[in-house]
């Protein structure tokens, strides 16, 4: 497998994607806000759509887009005039009406966007590594970096506030921060797929962990090893790397629910005992 010089990159976008996502993903999954993705994932869609439409790289586009996307649905949420799933829905529906359109412009067919919105990751070029390695480092340092403080506004924001962090500034971080490991993970697992591996490897960290922290960097190494997983096994049994690898993140928390369900009873019945 290591012979091809695409499944050598194929790999290490996984392991960039694997980390970033779940580092990321722990802070929506503690703001109630796990759909987050999958609004942003449209609205990458159409910076998709834009870049083909233009002739600029369609990664740059939609990192770009799907910024702009997540500064506004974080200024709408801070203003209070519009309730947060209402603008995720807006996020939802103007994100793939506007990519489907501006692909039809571009002279594409929706059928086009597919290696998009399923991921295609054994087609990332050098140049898309490059890409995909910055934006990804930069996902992983700032959530490790900036933990205690995003943490804190994602628990309390009014605690946050009277504790001098800046509130506003750090939630729109977030949302960017998302927006960006969306693009990352765009063609690792797709647009329609990168939520999934956003939350189901931060909720199948939180069925062994206690504590936050125990739970951010257990849900990064759970990510890394489903991303690198879901990559060889698709090599292996010929299938799309992005629907193997939710798949088998799925997988994973199944197995990590049912060993947390067993500790719990034996604990019970230790106690009784």
């Amino acid at each position: 497998m290591l012979d091809y010089d695409f499944m050598r990159r194929a790999l290490l976008a996984a392991v960039f994607t694997g980390l970033a996502a779940p580092a990321i993903g722990t802070f929506l999954v503690q703001r109630r806000l796990a759909l987050l993705g999958d609004g942003l994932g449209h609205v990458a869609l159409t910076g998709v759509a834009l870049g083909l439409l233009t002739g600029v790289a369609p990664l740059l586009t939609a990192v770009v887009v799907a910024a702009l996307g997540a500064l506004l649905i974080e200024l709408l949420r801070a203003a209070g005039r519009t309730s947060g799933d209402v603008a995720l829905a807006m996020l939802f529906y103007g994100g793939i009406a506007g990519g489907v359109m501006l692909a039809g412009l571009a002279g594409e067919s929706a059928a086009n966007l597919n290696a998009y919105l399923f991921g295609s990751i054994t087609t990332v070029s050098s140049s898309d590594l490059i890409v995909v390695g910055v934006l990804g480092a930069i996902v992983v340092v700032l959530s490790l970096g900036l933990a205690p403080q995003l943490f804190a506004v994602c628990q309390d924001e009014d605690h946050a506030r009277v504790s001098g962090i800046p509130v506003l500034w750090m939630s729109i971080l977030i949302s960017i921060l998302a927006a960006v490991t969306i693009t990352v993970a765009m063609r690792t697992v797709g647009l329609l797929l990168v939520s999934a591996l956003m939350v189901v490897p931060v909720a199948a960290s939180q069925q062994l962990t206690r504590s936050f922290r125990a739970t951010h960097l257990s849900a990064m190494g759970i990510g890394l090893a489903v991303a690198l997983g879901g990559v060889v096994g698709s090599y292996q049994i010929r299938t799309s790397p992005g629907p193997t690898i939710v798949i088998l993140a799925i997988a994973v928390f199944g197995v990590l629910a049912v060993v947390a369900a067993l500790l719990r009873r034996f604990r019970r019945v230790g106690t009784v005992g």
